[in-house]
């Protein structure tokens, strides 16, 4: 056989297991090292020691020179698609001034939500492309989108056609969540049911276009109750649509309890999850996605107790949160890097919870987030010289080379002017 593509000296090929992989679990990556891998039509044809691959034919052969390669990341929780920023914001913050002063002064949320509502669908769609070839670079290859930013019937479907149209042109793949109860918008500020109600409205529209594959809802003080989270959640259940929630982030209200009652795909966030929550989901099918770079943008000291959740048997995945307001950074390395040093992951935890556990997460676990023969040749080639180095060395981008379906999506142009850092 001629393969299209031989990727061949691969110093560590990092192999997850299949999943999700919960507690104990986490802490085993199979890597296989000195290594080859190759792909044919966009899948991953055969994977071994490099040796038997100097006997293969391949019309492209890449020498990825002893560095680490891996699955696509996998970004599990992104709020890609909104209008304007909000970097005048930051000063204001600094200062010491309160969100919610911020948010009476045209700031916040509701200022991304004005602005969202103003952009065109054209508009937002070329900003988000942006966002999405930056995400490529840092070798993402798969992740989640979430509306929100409209917090009306038109704008949150403007927000879902956006990802419906970046979904098709294929360059990633894009999974589409409904946000629509994300805030409550000024209008209905003392009216937060007759709101909710009309986001359930929206349901029913966003199902019979397909919209959306899940709903999500924010579920923490002065935003919706438990109890109006879990009536959102099962009109999104009555209607075929898996469930997400933002749940404990700030105050533990008992959102991860109901995550877990409602057989929701994820709960995230979950700062002050309650320790009664974290057993919970340990016990469930629900996968924790943790968002440290939130925790440390917003400059807080209280970081999501992953080692609490890891230790107790729970599935753990991480995501950058990529929003303009309270996580502004589409490199998920970084998040990788937080997660060794603020949540105490350990590196073989950490590339598991961006890849195999991450691809659960949003509900492509069959398809992401691993590399085995049949499956889409998602892959990075990285300037690493081993696994653990990419947590270790923060704040810049390691990928070499980003392959989706075996295609070329992302290379770094001055590739080889040095050597691969020696560890």
């Amino acid at each position: 056989m001629i393969y299209d593509t031989l990727i061949n000296r691969i110093g560590q090929l990092l192999l997850p297991a299949e999943g999700p992989l919960k507690g104990e679990d986490m802490k085993q990556l199979v890597v296989l090292e000195d290594a080859a891998i190759a792909i044919k039509d966009g899948k991953v044809a055969w994977i071994g020691q490099n040796e038997k691959a100097a006997q293969m034919e391949a019309r492209q052969v890449i020498d990825a020179m002893g560095r680490v390669v891996s699955p696509g990341l996998v970004d599990p929780h992104t709020h890609l698609v909104f209008g304007g920023s909000r970097e005048g914001e930051l000063a204001m913050k600094q200062a010491g001034v309160p969100y919610l002063e911020i948010l009476k002064q045209g700031g916040g949320i509701l200022s991304t939500v004005k602005a969202t509502r103003a952009t065109s669908e054209e508009g937002l769609l070329e900003k988000a492309k942006f966002f999405l070839n930056r995400m490529a670079s840092h070798g993402v290859t798969t992740l989640e989108a979430k509306s929100g930013y409209g917090l009306d019937r038109e704008t949150e479907l403007k927000q879902l056609r956006v990802v419906s149209r970046l979904k098709e042109e294929g360059a990633l793949d894009i999974v589409s969540t409904f946000l629509g109860p994300h805030a409550i918008p000024p209008e209905y500020k003392d009216r937060p049911d007759e709101f909710l109600s009309e986001m359930i409205g929206m349901l029913d529209d966003v199902v019979r276009d397909d919209l959306a594959s899940c709903g999500d809802i924010f579920c923490e003080t002065g935003v919706f109750t438990v109890e109006q989270s879990r009536r959102f959640m099962k009109a999104c259940l009555e209607l075929g649509l898996g469930v997400k929630i933002h749940a404990d982030e700030i105050d533990s209200l008992g959102g991860t309890e109901l995550a877990v009652e409602m057989g929701a795909i994820s709960a995230d966030h979950l700062v002050a999850a309650s320790e009664e929550g974290i057993q919970a989901l340990a016990d469930s099918s629900t996968i924790a996605v943790l968002l440290p770079g939130t925790t440390f943008y917003l400059g807080k000291d209280e970081y999501a107790k992953a080692r609490a959740m890891i230790d107790s048997g729970a599935a753990v995945s991480l995501a950058t949160d990529f929003n303009p307001g309270s996580c502004v950074t589409e490199n998920l390395q970084m998040i990788m890097s937080l997660a060794g040093l603020k949540l105490k992951m350990t590196p073989e935890e950490i590339w598991n919870a961006v890849t195999v556990n991450a691809a659960w997460a949003i509900g492509k676990g069959e398809d992401a987030g691993r590399l085995e023969v049949g499956k889409d040749a998602d892959l990075v080639l990285w300037d690493v010289p081993n696994y653990s180095y990419i947590p270790y060395h923060y704040g810049v981008n390691h990928a070499n080379l980003v392959m989706k379906r075996g295609e070329k999506i992302w290379e770094r142009g001055d590739a080889h002017v040095f050597s691969v850092p020696q560890s």
